[in-house]
């Protein structure tokens, strides 16, 4: 298998990439939904929120590759039974995945940071706060958050939907691409 994309397949990167990102935002979403139930006296109440925004933040910088690896590969042709709606729908899915994610990144990087407080990643490296003092800055990134998670959410499942769509119904090889099988 290329590590590029060519006209006919997925590379290796692309394909790595799309699955890596699935499960990671697929992880943050169920931290997320664990993370607002627990209380002070939670073990983890500390520890569940230091690995979401960890995580985010390494979804973050690889979102940012990834865009710029879409960049600069080609993308493989459309198979030749997708309509002209499937195409301008997976068009603009694939957008708004991408445009979800970056919203809900910066708006968790707000909820983080509106006190003045840097983000540590692991202990690896600190991202510094560049936003502070804006009355209820973490308030109204926080309901941005949670509306633009759950919409993104939805994306992913239609996603998902319609790739299955297209495995079962269609018969066609638009999963199987992205798995990195040929036929």
């Amino acid at each position: 298998m290329n590590i590029r994309n060519t006209k006919s397949r997925w590379g290796l990167v692309s394909i790595v990439l799309h699955w890596l990102v699935a499960v990671v935002v697929l992880g943050l979403f169920g931290l997320g939904l664990y993370m607002v139930e627990l209380d002070y006296y939670d073990s983890m109440y500390k520890t569940a929120p230091y690995i979401h925004r960890s995580v985010g933040i390494l979804l973050f910088i690889t979102i940012i590759f990834r865009l710029v690896w879409r960049g600069l590969n080609t993308t493989p042709q459309v198979l030749e039974n997708h309509s002209a709606w499937e195409i301008a729908a997976a068009h603009w899915a694939h957008r708004a995945l991408y445009g979800l994610l970056i919203v809900l990144m910066i708006s968790g990087y707000f909820i983080s940071t509106a006190d003045g407080r840097s983000i540590s990643v692991f202990a690896w490296f600190d991202v510094p706060s560049m936003v502070s003092g804006v009355d209820n800055l973490e308030d109204y990134a926080g309901e941005v958050h949670e509306l633009v998670a759950y919409v993104l959410i939805s994306m992913v499942i239609l996603h998902a939907l319609g790739a299955l769509k297209h495995h079962l119904l269609d018969k066609d090889r638009t999963l199987l691409r992205m798995l990195g099988k040929n036929h």
